[in-house]
């Protein structure tokens, strides 16, 4: 349970109606730990003692939801537990994509069953139309409307509490708005801006803006926040860490921005908590916002 004397990291905002530490945590890393299991309870636990009562899931994240459930359950009221639906593992374990509403709602149910909750407080749609990641082909190339029409029955059903989305561009998003959505999830940070008018539509509709790869390092692709020369100089002058300048840095960006940084290392996770508390001088600000610029 989260201690109410206990500061929110990063503040707080809200998320699908919840208010929510700005700091959260996101459980993939968990999943790839090699079978340390206690070393991931500790984690998850250590998070919350701390005062993150977001945890960022999949169905797809292998074990990460039967350690959320080991670690955490029974809940606290105030926590709360995001999943996300849209791929799946082969029989050899393989992550393939899982698009069509069937998919979802089997998905759905099964995090329900892993996690041991009646409802889900967030179910994120991830698309599979561009990268990272998979990219949806065959009969796995579906509406985005026919999804909507199953996440939304299965909102109805009380199943999930509301409907976030996760890699969609800017005409995806505004399509969608009359679902009703809570949250969006795309990679996003201070040297990687491609998704700037995806989040410049959040804050015009008051939806939580969540970035995936918010250091830029889960994806060779993408550019490492923690490497960048200004990053690195920002982080000597104010005693603080790379990392904690990037995650600084999103949480000046945009006042809704929730941040779900993972780790399977205490030692990390205790400073990514610590960012929260980091204040970027205004000087700092105008030389990071010059690293990258929206395309």
């Amino acid at each position: 349970m989260t201690d109410p004397e206990v500061p929110a990291p990063g503040g707080t905002a809200k998320l699908a109606g919840h208010t929510v530490a700005r700091i959260g945590f996101g459980a993939m890393q968990l999943a790839h730990e090699g079978g340390e299991r206690d070393a991931a309870l500790a984690i998850l636990r250590q998070a919350v003692r701390a005062g993150v009562n977001h945890i960022d899931t999949a169905h797809f994240y292998e074990s990460c939801n039967a350690l959320i459930h080991d670690a955490l359950s029974p809940y606290a009221p105030e926590l709360v537990l995001v999943s996300k639906v849209g791929a799946t593992r082969d029989a050899a374990g393989a992550l393939v994509a899982a698009q069509r509403p069937e998919q979802l709602r089997q998905q759905v149910e099964a995090d329900l069953t892993t996690l041991g909750v009646e409802q889900v407080a967030v179910v994120n749609l991830r698309r599979a139309d561009a990268p990272p990641g998979l990219i949806a082909t065959g009969d796995q190339k579906v509406p985005v409307d026919d999804q909507l029409a199953e996440l939304s029955a299965l909102r109805d059903a009380g199943k999930i509490g509301a409907i976030g989305l996760s890699n969609v561009d800017a005409g995806q998003l505004r399509a969608a708005l009359p679902a009703g959505i809570a949250c969006v999830q795309n990679s996003y940070s201070l040297l990687d801006r491609a998704a700037e008018d995806v989040l410049a539509l959040c804050a015009e509709h008051g939806i939580a803006w969540v970035p995936f790869c918010p250091l830029g390092s889960a994806f060779a692709s993408r550019p490492h926040v923690t490497r960048n020369p200004v990053v690195v100089a920002t982080a000597a002058e104010i005693g603080v860490t790379p990392a904690q300048v990037g995650l600084a840095w999103l949480l000046a960006h945009h006042g809704n921005t929730l941040l779900i940084p993972g780790t399977s290392s205490a030692v990390h996770l205790a400073e990514n908590i610590a960012a929260g508390g980091v204040r970027l001088p205004a000087a700092a600000i105008a030389a990071l916002d010059q690293l990258a610029a929206p395309e």
